[in-house]
């Protein structure tokens, strides 16, 4: 009966554009401009009907561009649109930012295919065992690391709705609350980097994706904090929809070192110490589980040593003295030095009999006609020695000048060095730093129990490995190291090289000759990830060679210049603009991917972008964000049937829906946070980069 409604709205909306279509197309005076929007229609009510997206498009671009290039010249016009073709087909496939999508892609089914997510979201599951709602905060952060490491909308929600949802429908779960955290955290992968979406709008548009993915970084954190907030405080108000769990299922078991040593206290750091005294267990066992509690404390200490080294950073003074500004006047200086031109005499100038470039005297210094009598003759002791020799003697009372330094300020150039030499103190706001890592050491070193031990064990073996690869990606890409391919690069190797670590981990585990399973396993992983990677490349690929060619075509049509003239003609206000421009985006992410949003609907909006003085980078934020509602918007939710695929039968796919509700209206207050504020966007961009 679902299935049926959906078919119903699909078929309305149809009509709706094919009514629409009808009634205001001029059919009596047909302009270029008008065939254009008449196959912008038919790509819309084409793809709906499920026509193949790359090849509708370059279908309909090629037949449109034909007719345009025959009412032209009828004899050429096949022949041109062969060229536009394979022109348009080249400058996709020789563009260096697209190479990165199939190595994120790749990094991304690695992660998914080496059984990495399960052993995060179980650890992170344990870390929040006594916050409200702890299954469902530690799906959506399991949902943002994950979308984080592979950006495919499909993929988190497909394996998040086999790991975490008969989890929580077992701990006595709303089915409703529990659909809505898997559908909302899956979707997050839309925006937070490396975001595949935002590359491919950066291709799009010609916006840096390196400021994308800058961009986008808060935003990202912003929303998946509102989830959550939302969710502990639903569950601190209606306990009933998400119950605590039950004892049992917070209970980690101990490692033979706690085991042994968990009778002489709680508290798992002063057992350790006293443990290696002997007695209970071996004292190496003891020392490396003694290392691991000790590894928080190392961690904020290095990150002290790196904030004290920046804040007591020398500031260095460069200095200017003896340099002319070229094309000014300076003062002459007090003794030799560069002598300042006259002030009637600045830039090229001839030469006056005084100065310049003249004729020695026989009397002057330097090189003379030699005299009858010698060779050289030797300059007269009387005569003014030259102002380079002067000024390299140093004056009375005064040290020795360093070479390279500027006459006079041998003084300087020692406060200088001096200053070099010695640190700044340190701020107040490093010793406030310092002091808070130090009551958060003892609050966690205080309440380190044996069980909290092992959970940090688990985070240590599944979410910080993870979260490192992550960071280098990102980090690199964000502060200028590697360009988003090399980082991509970078990322599929760090990948490969963890599925090995945890498919050989499981394996000793088990049984011996883990060195065989691994290999087999890993090969398989292999295999599989990259078929999926081909799959998904070749999609993305054609599909930009089909968007490619149907743009051309629209704009050849006149097409594009017929909507910026409607539009215009509207007489909108900016904050008009961008709010059209966001519903139409909203309501196209009913019927269609984001893919196809992007690649089609992107060029109309584009050059219209400068008429409103609205940034590009600003922009496609507030698109990617976008996206994710028209996600989360019934009737026509991907993420609800990729959840419905994998659910118990018993969940329906209306109780899909009415869970997504409420985090469909958390994405619109992000929406609208960001417009009001768009720093949280823009603030990272323009100190990195100046943007």
């Amino acid at each position: 009966m679902t299935i049926r409604k959906e078919l119903w709205f699909g078929f309305s909306l149809m009509a709706v554009i094919v009514l629409a279509t009808l009634v205001f197309m001029p059919w009596g005076n047909l302009t270029s401009g008008h065939l254009g929007l008449l196959m912008l229609s038919l790509v819309v009510v084409a793809i709906m009907l499920g026509f193949p997206t790359a090849f509708t498009l370059m279908g309909m671009g090629v037949f449109f561009g034909w007719l345009s290039y025959r009412g032209v010249n009828p004899d050429t016009a096949t022949r041109q649109i062969l060229d536009l073709m394979v022109q348009r087909a080249y400058a996709v496939m020789s563009n260096d930012v697209l190479i990165a999508i199939p190595l994120f892609v790749f990094m991304g089914y690695l992660v998914e295919r080496a059984a990495l997510i399960d052993k995060l979201f179980r650890s992170l599951h344990l870390a929040m065992a006594r916050v409200p709602g702890s299954l469902a905060v530690a799906t959506i952060v399991t949902c943002a690391i994950f979308a984080t490491a592979t950006g495919i909308v499909g993929a988190v929600v497909t394996l998040m709705g086999l790991l975490a949802f008969p989890a929580m429908l077992k701990a006595g779960y709303n089915p409703k609350v529990s659909a809505g955290a898997i559908t909302a955290g899956g979707c997050l992968g839309i925006l937070i980097p490396p975001s595949v979406l935002l590359i491919v709008y950066g291709a799009t548009a010609g916006v840096s994706v390196v400021q994308l993915y800058a961009g986008a970084f808060f935003p990202g954190i912003m929303l998946a904090a509102l989830y959550v907030g939302y969710v502990v405080i639903l569950a601190k108000l209606k306990p009933d929809l998400m119950p605590p769990l039950a004892p049992e299922d917070r209970q980690v078991p101990l490692s033979p070192v706690g085991a042994a040593l968990a009778p002489r206290g709680r508290n798992a750091l002063t057992g350790l110490l006293r443990g290696l005294g002997g007695g209970g267990a071996p004292v190496g066992a003891v020392a490396r589980q003694l290392l691991i509690s000790l590894l928080p404390a190392l961690a904020l200490a290095g990150l002290l040593a790196l904030l004290y080294q920046s804040a007591t950073m020398p500031k260095v003074v460069e200095s200017t003295a003896g340099l002319v500004e070229m094309g000014g006047a300076a003062e002459k200086p007090a003794e030799g030095g560069l002598a300042e031109p006259k002030e009637e005499g600045t830039g090229l100038a001839e030469p006056t009999e005084e100065g310049g470039l003249a004729e020695p005297k026989d009397e002057g210094t330097g090189l003379t006609e030699p005299k009858e009598e010698g060779a050289l003759a030797e300059p007269k002791e009387e005569k003014e020695a030259p102002a380079t020799a002067k000024a390299a003697e140093p004056a009375k009372g005064e040290a020795p000048a360093q070479a390279g330094a500027p006459p006079g300020n041998d003084a300087k150039a020692d406060a200088q060095t001096a200053a070099q030499v010695e640190r700044l103190p340190a701020p107040g706001w490093f010793w406030g730093i310092a002091a808070g890592f130090a009551v958060f050491l003892l609050v966690l070193y205080a309440l380190w129990t044996w069980e909290r031990l092992e959970v940090f064990k688990m985070l240590l073996g599944s979410f910080f490995p993870l979260a490192l690869l992550i960071l280098a990606v990102l980090g690199s890409i964000v502060f200028g190291l590697s360009t988003p391919t090399e980082a991509a690069a970078v990322g599929a190797f760090g990948g490969f090289l963890l599925a090995i670590a945890y498919r050989y981990l499981e394996h000793s585990r088990r049984a011996a000759g883990a060195a065989g399973a691994t290999v087999r396993e890993v090969g398989v992983i292999l295999k599989d990830s990259s078929f999926l990677t081909a799959k998904t490349s070749a999609m993305v690929c054609w599909l930009f060679v089909g968007s490619s060619i149907f743009s051309a075509s629209f704009a050849l049509l006149g097409g594009q210049e017929l909507v910026e003239k409607w539009v215009l003609s509207l007489g909108l206000t900016p904050l008009q603009f961008m709010i059209l421009a966001q519903f139409i985006i909203f309501i196209l992410g009913w019927p269609l991917e984001w893919t196809e949003i992007i690649v089609i609907f992107m060029p109309i909006f584009i050059p219209l972008l400068p008429k409103f003085g609205v940034d590009p980078l600003f922009f496609g934020l507030l698109v990617a964000l976008n996206l994710q509602t028209a996600f989360l918007s019934p009737p026509v939710a991907m993420a609800a049937f990729y959840l419905k695929g994998v659910s118990p039968p018993h969940v329906t796919l209306n109780q899909i829906f009415a869970g997504m509700m409420p985090f469909m209206g958390i994405q619109v207050l992000a929406l609208v946070l960001l417009y009001v504020w768009p720093d949280i966007g823009l603030w990272l961009p323009r100190t990195l980069y100046g943007k």
